[in-house]
């Protein structure tokens, strides 16, 4: 996939009070810390798991582990450079083999006066590829869905916000 501008999309930034490095670092090694879980959301049935990037590189993937044992690939790294820029598959275990979503992540330096600071950019492509019907879009029109996938975001990168230390 690609991150056609033509495409419907969730675009989400917000500042993180570190420098790009540490922003990076926090939002893919600490991913279990910080992520929030969302019934809406949910990439499988039942209890909700734990995040993590696992492999090397663009080799890498973003993991589920539940505490039932189970294990779901949430989705592959297709672009690996720290500390600027990641992207990755997304799906959950509903979607058909050929749907995906895409999520392209900037770690842009917009520190100033001496501050550290990363403004982090999250899209989130695709969702208009998944049929309003799906269960994963659970009958909403595509703006509606999209507003509360926006909010979860948000959510997502106040708690990388709040959770990074800044070192």
């Amino acid at each position: 996939m690609s991150s056609d501008p033509g495409r419907s999309r969730v675009l989400v930034a917000l500042r993180v009070p570190a420098p790009p490095p540490r922003a990076f670092r926090a939002f893919t090694e600490e991913i279990g810390r910080w992520w929030q879980p969302n019934g809406l959301f949910e990439f499988r049935p039942g209890q909700p798991g734990t995040l993590r990037f696992e492999g090397d590189g663009e080799g890498r993937y973003l993991v589920e582990h539940g505490e039932d044992g189970e294990r779901f690939e949430v989705g592959r790294v297709t672009v690996w450079e720290p500390p600027h820029r990641l992207a990755l598959s997304w799906r959950e275990a509903s979607f058909a083999p050929n749907q995906q979503t895409e999520v392209p992540v900037r770690f842009d330096d917009v520190g100033a006066d001496g501050r550290a600071e990363t403004r982090v950019t999250v899209e989130h492509f695709g969702w208009d590829t998944i049929p309003q019907a799906h269960a994963a879009r659970h009958g909403m029109e595509l703006g509606v869905f999209q507003r509360r996938l926006a909010e979860w975001w948000q959510q997502l990168l106040r708690s990388v916000a709040t959770s990074v230390d800044p070192r």
